[in-house]
């Protein structure tokens, strides 16, 4: 930010045709302007000013370089007021991340709805159940499972309430053993997610006290979950997933859920950043439509397993 303070110091040195009143209008002292006219032209080897005892006048190279530098530094300002001015409205550029299923099946058509009530808004959406480095890559906002590990990161909740359940099409489970109790997965075919060199194959159950943690395994693991979603439509398998990217299988029955007597594991959805400066009023509008659309359809979900089966506890 020096080289742009000396430049403007130049400006207003020329302007004024003074070192004393360059330095009462830009707050700083006769030495600073001298110092900072000395730096530019020490960089530049050229005069920029011819001096005098009693006159100050520039160069050739003067006058060139204040053409350029008055414009570059009008159009510098122009772009501080514009930021100044938009700092409340709903509009702009974001970079979302967001898993593959529930990007896919869910926020797709939120995001559709979200730039018709904000036309101003332009969103670049990564898909992936990779896990971002926000310090390292451009991302805005990053959609993510479970409480974030990174205390640096700011987290806002979507749907703390979310939890995983299991569930089959009724044509896989036709045809296999009954599921009454965790330990029956160990006879059926389950579908896991895989995240890195981590396979998720240990679905833990609760009830009453008692914690049943089951080991599972099958014919298919994928590192995308919209893969692994795919294979249970396809009757492939037992899957365990999140309630609120089963939702629309259950309620068009295409998934059956199973082990609705025990609780299952909490699944939260966070939006988090790398820092709470990226929370403008755009980004802060999108967390806030996206919680209350999280919101509408795992408390529908929840209505239908109610009124369909018995509640989960």
């Amino acid at each position: 930010m020096k080289a742009l303070n000396d430049l403007y110091i130049f400006v207003e040195t020329a302007k004024h045709g003074s070192f004393s009143k360059a330095a009462h209008a830009a707050d700083v002292t006769p030495a600073a302007v001298s110092a900072a006219i000395k730096r530019l032209e020490t960089q530049l080897d050229v005069a920029l000013f011819i001096r005098s005892t009693r006159n100050l006048r520039l160069t050739h190279e003067g006058e060139t370089l204040l053409e350029k530098a008055s414009q570059a530094l009008n159009t510098i300002q122009e772009g501080i007021d514009h930021i100044s001015q938009t700092q409340g409205e709903i509009g702009g550029h974001i970079m979302l991340s967001a898993p593959s299923d529930f990007g896919r099946h869910l926020l797709l058509g939120w995001l559709e709805e979200f730039t018709d009530i904000y036309p101003h808004i332009q969103i670049t959406l990564e898909l992936s159940d990779g896990v971002s480095n926000l310090y390292n890559k451009p991302i805005d906002m990053a959609i993510r499972y479970g409480v974030p590990p990174d205390s640096r990161l700011v987290a806002l909740p979507l749907c703390t309430r979310n939890r995983r359940i299991a569930c089959a099409t009724p044509s896989y489970l036709d045809k296999r053993p009954p599921i009454s109790h965790p330990k029956d997965l160990i006879e059926h075919n389950c579908l896991c997610f895989q995240l890195a060199s981590s396979t998720d194959n240990h679905w833990s159950f609760m009830r009453d006290g008692d914690s049943e943690t089951i080991t599972v395994s099958g014919h298919f693991n994928a590192n995308d979950g919209e893969a692994v979603h795919q294979w249970a439509l396809k009757g492939k398998g037992v899957i365990y997933k999140s309630l609120v990217d089963m939702s629309r299988d259950l309620f068009t029955q295409r998934l059956h859920p199973l082990l609705l007597d025990w609780k299952t594991e909490p699944c939260p959805l966070y939006v988090v950043c790398a820092d709470r400066r990226l929370l403008n009023p755009t980004t802060k509008t999108l967390h806030e439509f996206l919680r209350l659309k999280c919101e509408k359809v795992l408390t529908e979900a929840e209505q239908y397993l109610t009124e369909n089966y018995y509640s989960p506890k």
